[in-house]
């Protein structure tokens, strides 16, 4: 489909798509920025990369959030799975390094 014969107004939607999607990865920047503080914060102070209780609360929160909006639950639980299963490998890769610091 050549740009011409594409509706102005679907070329506007699309572009706030765009806008969105620039959105969340800059959202999904920072929040491994932070999640970097929390892995050296865990590793000084001896805890567990992962926390079992709170990923399981985290992801029931999602999802009632989810419902609320309209958005599929099981979609996000699994977006917000994936992300904080890196979270916890980026955890114990700082744990990794700081203990051969020491």
């Amino acid at each position: 489909m050549s740009t011409e014969s594409v509706p102005a107004e679907l070329l506007h939607v699309r572009e706030q798509i765009d806008r969105i999607d620039h959105g969340l990865v800059l959202l999904l920047a920072n929040r491994f920025a932070l999640t970097q503080r929390v892995g050296v914060l865990k590793a000084q102070h001896g805890l567990d990369a992962l926390d079992p209780e709170r990923e399981s609360r985290k992801l029931a929160e999602i999802r009632r959030l989810c419902e609320s909006h309209g958005v599929a639950p099981d979609l996000m639980a699994e977006i917000l799975a994936r992300v904080m299963a890196e979270v916890v490998k980026n955890h114990k890769a700082i744990r990794d390094a700081l203990g051969s610091e020491g």
